[in-house]
């Protein structure tokens, strides 16, 4: 090892380094086993990122077999870059969600930036061509002035990335609430089209095939990012800003473009993005799913410094970087390619009968790892849960103001319009967007047909945390109700789970309690999951975010006719489809009054969701209603005044509730507007009123709300902008 100064494995074993890097003594033992010696510094430092939570899920793999991943439509589930659906024709979509909290706690422009990166990388190593990206974030209340730096930078490095790339920004949401202060959840998503017979994996096969690298000359940025991702954040983090990547959206480009244009070439075997834990996790998983060895010639890989050492290289998340293997013989074919397009290519390695993953430096072995247990022997941890102890309270709401507490609600930023932020990116690029963000879920026309996407991406952190089984189970719901809302079939969905520090039994309880909800729920809703990514350890000096499973699922639109005639029209006739009653564990009326989860209990009927669904989805897909808004944060009282809001148009309903009934979030309900000339039938479907008129007046049992339109409007659509106009 004369070439790099390294510790030698008995200063690694003396001095506890490879806790550093966040292997236990147990973990590091069990290393020893495998090699049948000590590690050297640069196979403890693979062995330290893949066998991290960020790469091995150690901690919620037991969680995830409970979903259901397959189904008629599903093509490739979990176990990919990205989960893959049919959708007719011979066509399929491509989608996944992927978390970049810690970075963007450290770093927001790039921790964001990078994040829409990553997951446009993992669609296109699929071979899908991206169309949708969506996001979901949380931060800290945006009265202060460090989560208006965290939000302003996550927004600009959103749209920063995803603007310079080409790819529409059509769908989100964000919430703001002190349990996010100092880390932000900053989840990205990406949808893709792509041909069944383009589909690729990522797989390294055949003896003597070549290994290409191919983007961004590696440099020392992000290295163990995947294990900073695995820990807590603490007043240490800071020091770790190096392990924030930086994105460069015009290779990124490129690459796209290079990427595209190569797995049309029949010579292609395999593909990976270098994501999380970079040239370490994609060479070695794919020579582990190809049942293959791999040796990797180090002195190849092209760098952007001299001096970096294998250690580095191998560790280095240097961002827009993708894996090939390609046939023997028709390597110059893909330099070729590569050179056209302006992008750093080199062959560094073959695939081999071996095994092994043998990494080596002008002939100098750095690395002799076996395959199968570097990639499949992970530890995976079953701890003891404990649910959190808690007393129910039962509230008094009955003396509420409707029309104040309306105002205030409208003005919070997690209920307020986000355009201040998605002014910011780019939503028609393509020129196939139908449904902007806004108020409903994105629709993208598939290019050439009469087919469209739509997408959506939710949480209900609150709900999770009041009641983590039923919580599990309304995020899901939520997702589905959005999307038979626009008139499509909910397809499939992935997940990105958010929480904090599994070892701590609470936490891990609400682990467990959460995603037997979800899973049960996809279940009935026929939804399975494909893809997704698990975010662990989202602590600030020792307080845990609320327990945030983040939804993105996609919806088949048949034909987008109808949505020619999805826009409400004054005179139109107004429905509440449920039921209005006391519910208000985990609801925003519950925070603004009191500032805390009271644990009520509050359930959720999946038999009817499904039910209920499917009336909605037929009615829009016939053209009965003009619009439809599943009633979500802030209850029936504030989604009528977001819907006026967003139309400028005003209404008048009467709802058969109490002033708080009229702000409960019940699982379920729905307002639909009627189409003039044509009848609504629904179960618990009834007449409120008229969509119309310059004021929005709301009549309960016992208050009325009575604003003009335009102050409505104001209050929705300024209340960000007015915090952020104080931003530092």
């Amino acid at each position: 090892m004369a070439k790099f100064l390294e510790p030698s494995v008995e200063e690694i074993k003396s001095n506890r380094l490879y806790a550093e890097m966040g292997l236990s003594d147990k973990e590091y033992d069990k290393v020893v086993e495998i090699l049948g010696r000590q590690p050297n510094y640069t196979e403890i430092g693979i062995f330290s990122v893949m066998w991290s939570e960020h790469c091995s899920y150690k901690h919620s793999k037991p969680f995830l077999k409970q979903f259901p991943t397959s189904g008629e439509r599903v093509l490739m589930g979990p176990g990919e870059g990205a989960g893959v659906v049919d959708i007719g024709d011979n066509q399929a979509v491509v989608f996944k969600v992927e978390s970049h909290n810690h970075p963007s706690a450290i770093e927001p422009y790039q921790g964001a930036a990078t994040g829409v990166g990553g997951i446009v990388r993992d669609i296109v190593s699929i071979g899908a061509r991206p169309i949708q990206l969506l996001n979901s974030l949380r931060f800290g209340e945006l009265t202060e002035k460090q989560n208006q730096r965290l939000f302003s930078g996550v927004v600009a490095g959103i749209g920063g990335y995803g603007n310079c790339i080409g790819i529409p920004a059509v769908a989100g949401e964000i919430e703001f609430d002190s349990r996010y202060e100092g880390n932000p959840l900053v989840n990205a998503m990406c949808v893709g089209i792509i041909d069944h017979d383009k589909i690729q994996k990522g797989t390294a096969k055949g003896v003597g095939n070549p290994v290409i690298y191919v983007g961004l000359k590696t440099g020392r940025d992000g290295i163990h990012g995947a294990t900073f991702a695995s820990e807590e954040l603490n007043e240490e983090s800071e020091a770790k800003r190096p392990s924030v990547q930086i994105g460069d959206p015009f290779v990124g480009k490129k690459l796209m473009e290079a990427t595209l244009e190569a797995i049309t070439y029949p010579e292609l075997v395999g593909i990976q993005d270098m994501g999380a834990a970079g040239l370490t996790s994609s060479s070695s998983e794919m020579a582990a799913k190809g049942g293959s060895g791999i040796h990797l010639q180090l002195e190849k890989v092209p760098t952007r410094e001299a001096g970096i050492s294998p250690y580095e290289m191998m560790l280095s998340e240097t961002q827009e970087r993708m894996l090939l293997v390609v046939e023997k013989g028709t390597e110059q074919k893909f330099l070729d390619l590569f050179e056209h397009h302006e992008l750093d290519a080199a062959v560094i390695g073959e695939v081999t009968d071996t095994d092994r993953f043998v990494l080596t430096y002008e002939d100098e072995v750095y690395a002799d790892i076996p395959v199968q247990p570097l990639s499949d022997e992970a530890p995976v941890y079953v701890l003891e849960g404990k649910a959190a102890e808690f007393s129910a309270v039962n509230h008094d709401y009955s003396n509420i103001d409707a029309q104040d507490t309306f105002k205030k609600l409208l003005n919070h930023p997690t209920i307020a319009s986000k355009t201040w932020a998605y002014s910011q990116y780019d939503q028609q690029v393509g020129a196939n967007t139908i449904i902007k963000p806004g108020l409903s879920a994105g629709v993208t026309r598939v290019e050439g047909t009469n087919k469209a996407i739509a997408s959506t991406i939710d949480g209900e952190a609150r709900y999770v945390f009041n009641n983590p089984y039923e919580g599990g189970k309304m995020v899901v719901a939520e997702a589905y109700r959005n999307l038979v809302a626009v008139g499509s079939l909910p397809l499939a969905m992935t997940d990105c789970l958010n929480y904090g520090n599994p070892e701590k039994p609470e936490i891990y309880q609400q682990l467990a309690d959460s995603t037997r909800g979800m899973a049960e729920a996809c279940g009935a809703l026929n939804t399975p999951v494909v893809s997704g990514n698990v975010s662990l350890y989202n602590e600030t000096k020792g307080e845990a975010i609320f327990p945030t499973p983040v939804v993105g699922m996609v919806g088949l639109i048949e034909d987008v006719e109808y949505l020619k005639g999805y826009q409400p029209t004054a005179g139109e006739k107004m429905y509440l489809v449920g039921e209005l009653k006391d519910a208000f564990g985990g609801s925003q009326l519950e925070k603004l009054m009191f500032n805390e989860v009271s644990h009520e209990e509050i359930s959720i009927d999946l038999d009817m969701e499904v039910r209920r669904g499917e009336v909605i989805r037929n009615a829009v897909k016939d053209g009965v209603l003009s619009h439809v808004q599943s009633v979500g944060k802030g209850g029936a009282a504030i989604k009528l005044g977001q819907i006026a809001a967003y139309t400028g148009t005003g209404l008048d309903v009467t709802l058969e509730a109490t002033n708080a009934q009229s702000f409960a979030e019940i699982p379920g309900n729905y307002i639909v507007i009627v189409k003039e000339g044509q009848s609504f039938e629904a179960e618990n479907a009834t007449f409120i009123g008229t969509f119309g008129g310059d004021r929005v007046i709301i009549k309960t049992k016992d208050g009325e709300i009575n604003v003009p339109v335009e102050e409505v409007a104001s209050t929705w659509k300024g209340a960000i902008e007015k915090c952020m106009t104080s931003a530092v």
